[in-house]
């Protein structure tokens, strides 16, 4: 057995305790986290999180497909907005 699959998944404990509570209320509220590095667990499915991407949050709507994947996946930071037009620097 490899070492990572001994590990749980982090997830911050704040966000955690938010999750939780939501869930044993039944409540569906929009969860604002700064936790890019948490990793999406299954009982997050259903719930609206709200992940900073450097400037603001995003809300992001939790799928069974994304379980397992980190929460700073699906929040770019970085938008490319192409090539400057007259930019001839890469033709020298």
């Amino acid at each position: 057995m490899t070492y990572l699959l001994k590990k749980n998944p982090f997830v911050a404990n704040n966000l955690l305790k938010k999750i939780n509570k939501l869930n044993r209320k039944a409540q569906k509220e929009i969860i604002i986290t700064w936790s890019r590095g948490s990793t999406i667990i299954p009982i997050m499915i259903g719930h609206t999180i709200a992940i900073h991407n450097g400037k603001e949050h995003l809300p992001i709507y939790i799928m069974d497909d994304m379980v397992g994947h980190k929460l700073g996946e699906f929040a770019a930071t970085l938008n490319f907005r192409g090539h400057e037009k007259g930019d001839n620097k890469s033709r020298r």
